[in-house]
């Protein structure tokens, strides 16, 4: 199968070139920048540079490359201020919105048969069970900060599951750890976690579910290979709490426990939208994704996996 993965150099990307390759696919990887043409050779991909906020070139780079598959893994997320969560995704949520139009678009064009594109288990619902499936409901009440990230998911989960002339899979990602991500050793929030500046707001009741970026790319794959129309949740098969993920995290990173702070000091420092993470968020299931395609997480729970990473 030929296989375009716009977002190829992006920390899934370098994880799920490699294994699209190893499984037999051609891959044309795609990246704005020119200097990473190199890196996508290294991975085993043929480069092609275009920005995805350019309707033509997209256009242009899908018709030369004829695939039968597109893989959406679009980001532009760096250091996050979850005050201003707005600005921090601004340019994410185009390439969700306007860059999401270009790929089917381009794909519709030349005649896709699958488009699987990355969305996020924060959609849902901050009530109800803590561990959400892909039936429950999304988020209507949002906060401000996170509105608008969310209308950006929610446009690119109806274009994907509305394309009624391909087959569209949307895998709603937990939150990753490992190379690349936030929330590798080294990383910013690895400090402030070192430093004792990420501390547990109220009673950090917030729910995670958490996913190494080597599983979330086996998880792609197999939903380029045989996912049927739908979403999925690829998370691991351990939801934890805020209290309970964030000192163990700590503990395995040497530092001493995570500060306690009210909710009204959390809200200073990080915003109604950091609060909001710390307390109201809820975890997902991932049933469906191992029963419909076959896959199995290879760090089946955060308390080992993020001591691995």
């Amino acid at each position: 199968m030929k296989v375009f993965v716009a977002g190829a150099t992006g920390a899934i990307g370098r994880e799920l070139v490699p294994r699209l390759v190893e499984a037999g696919h051609v891959v044309h990887g795609m990246t704005h920048r020119p200097e990473n043409r190199a890196l996508l050779v290294e991975l085993g991909a043929r480069p092609v540079v275009a920005d995805a906020l350019d309707a033509a070139q997209v256009a242009r780079a899908v018709a030369e490359a004829e695939p039968d598959a597109i893989v959406h893994e679009l980001t532009a997320i760096g250091d996050v201020d979850t005050r201003h969560m707005e600005k921090s995704f601004a340019l994410t949520n185009r390439l969700r919105t306007e860059g999401t139009d270009h790929l089917l678009s381009a794909g519709q064009a030349v005649g896709v048969q699958r488009f699987v594109a990355q969305s996020h288990i924060m959609a849902y619902a901050r009530t109800g069970d803590a561990v959400k499936t892909e039936e429950d409901p999304d988020d209507r009440a949002p906060t401000a900060g996170i509105r608008p990230n969310l209308e950006a998911l929610e446009h690119l989960e109806e274009a994907v599951l509305g394309a009624s002339w391909t087959k569209g899979i949307v895998l709603r990602y937990g939150w990753f750890y490992g190379p690349g991500t936030s929330m590798a050793r080294g990383s910013e929030q690895a400090e402030m976690i070192q430093r004792r500046k990420f501390p547990v707001v109220a009673d950090g009741g917030a729910v995670w579910s958490w996913i190494h970026v080597a599983d979330a790319a086996a998880a792609t794959v197999a939903a380029v290979e045989r996912g049927a129309r739908g979403t999925y949740n690829v998370v691991d098969d351990d939801p934890a709490t805020v209290a309970e993920w964030l000192p163990a995290l700590a503990g395995e990173l040497g530092a001493k426990p995570p500060r306690r702070v009210p909710r009204f000091l959390g809200r200073l420092f990080a915003g109604e939208t950091g609060v909001v993470m710390m307390t109201e968020l809820r975890g997902a299931s991932n049933a469906k994704a191992k029963r419909e395609l076959d896959w199995r997480p290879s760090h089946p729970t955060w308390r080992e996996g993020l001591a691995a990473a």
